[in-house]
């Protein structure tokens, strides 16, 4: 089973489904995933209907450890990007087939 979907993979399937070109797949996917993020740092939040919102969380610095080593070193502030599903999409990924 194959975990990984790439763009290709996502340009092929536009191809193959809407009868497109290769071209214009590749620009359609490229503006698509272009436009969610420049509106995830625009507005930190984005909302896909019946699938889920994209948010940006700013991470407080801290101290963290090697476990290896156990040298402590201060972990930088950061914005970190959350993903929480719909409830369409929970019902969808949970839905058992009952044939």
């Amino acid at each position: 089973m194959r975990i990984n979907l790439t763009k290709k993979d996502l340009v092929n399937l536009v191809y193959m489904q809407l009868g497109f070109s290769k071209q214009i797949s590749e620009n359609l996917i490229e503006d698509f995933l272009s436009t969610i993020v420049s509106n995830i740092k625009l507005e930190k939040k984005l909302k896909l209907s019946k699938f889920g919102t994209f948010s940006i969380r700013q991470k407080k610095s801290r101290i963290g450890r090697n476990p290896k080593t156990k040298e402590t070193k201060m972990i930088s502030s950061r914005d970190v990007v959350l993903f929480k599903p719909s409830k369409e999409f929970k019902d969808f990924v949970n839905l058992k087939d009952n044939g």
